[in-house]
């Protein structure tokens, strides 16, 4: 059994304050995008082990133990005890580090197989809920529509934006930027409490008008360290990019495009650039 998970964008990323258990408390839109990993889940007729996990593409950093692919296996395995052992193969496609979602997309996805290959009946609150355990934003990937995200960004309601057929130009310029690294260079305390944004009010307005309403507090400390992100973000406006950004804490940045205008990207060796007209 194949599924396609894809990645997300952040439109938008407001870190509010530092929370009492460590975590920060933040606000982002996610939002779908049909850049996809290839993901394959069988079973295994060896049962030495509960699963066997091989991948191929872009190389994929830490124990394989670790990877969510597995965890989400070790993970589906507490609830059924039975399940029988399988093999799960990986071909990665999104960038590991890039503020993607990729990781968490192949966790959610996982349970989403199993659930489909041993008919288990899960409903998608329940995969939710499981997905919840394995990252943040994991539970994103099995609903996989436009969501308004609060807490540490476990907490989702629903929000009318529809981007359908704007073009997207994804870049990826192969920087490795620490999120906790990242998160540490705000230097939010318990104490700032900063109020939520207007979301909704925002993405009301054309999106040619988000560029100074629609902001990623991760951008200036993260352009500061890494200023290729940065000229990146500014070259997707001197495009013609209506609205550009860059995803989560980095690296990738991303360009939404009219219908009708003519983009040419010209990657420098070592990046990677995805461009395609949302769906969504």
């Amino acid at each position: 059994m194949i599924s396609f998970p894809p990645c997300k964008i952040n439109l938008g990323l407001q870190i509010r304050h530092k929370r009492a258990d460590g975590f920060h408390a933040l606000s982002t839109i996610f939002y779908p995008v049909p850049f996809t990993d290839v993901l394959e889940v069988i079973r295994s007729s060896d049962d030495s082990e509960p699963v066997h996990f091989t991948a191929t593409g872009l190389p994929i950093a830490g124990d394989s133990a670790q990877n969510l692919c597995v965890r989400a296996v070790m993970l589906m395995r507490e609830r059924f005890p039975d399940l029988p052992a399988v093999k799960i193969h990986l071909h990665k496609v999104i960038p590991t580090g890039a503020g993607l979602g990729g990781g968490s997309s192949d966790g959610a996805h996982t349970l989403i197989l199993l659930n489909r290959l041993f008919s288990l009946g899960l409903n998608d609150t329940t995969l939710a809920e499981m997905a919840l355990t394995l990252g943040s934003d994991c539970p994103f990937f099995i609903h996989e529509k436009p969501t308004l995200a609060h807490g540490r960004g476990e907490q989702f309601e629903s929000i009318q934006l529809d981007l359908k057929h704007y073009q997207l130009v994804l870049i990826h310029p192969g920087i490795h930027v620490s999120t906790a690294e990242a998160f540490r260079s705000l230097n939010r305390s318990e104490q700032d409490e900063w109020p939520i944004l207007p979301w909704q009010d925002i993405v009301s307005q054309p999106v040619s008008a988000w560029k100074h309403g629609l902001i990623n507090d991760f951008e200036e400390p993260v352009f500061a360290a890494h200023p290729r992100i940065g000229q990146l973000k500014a070259m997707l406006y001197q495009m013609g990019a209506v609205y550009a950004s860059m995803s989560g804490s980095g690296s990738a940045v991303f360009g939404l495009f009219d219908p009708e205008t003519p983009i040419s990207v010209e990657a420098d060796p070592g990046h990677h650039v995805f461009q395609c007209r949302l769906a969504v």
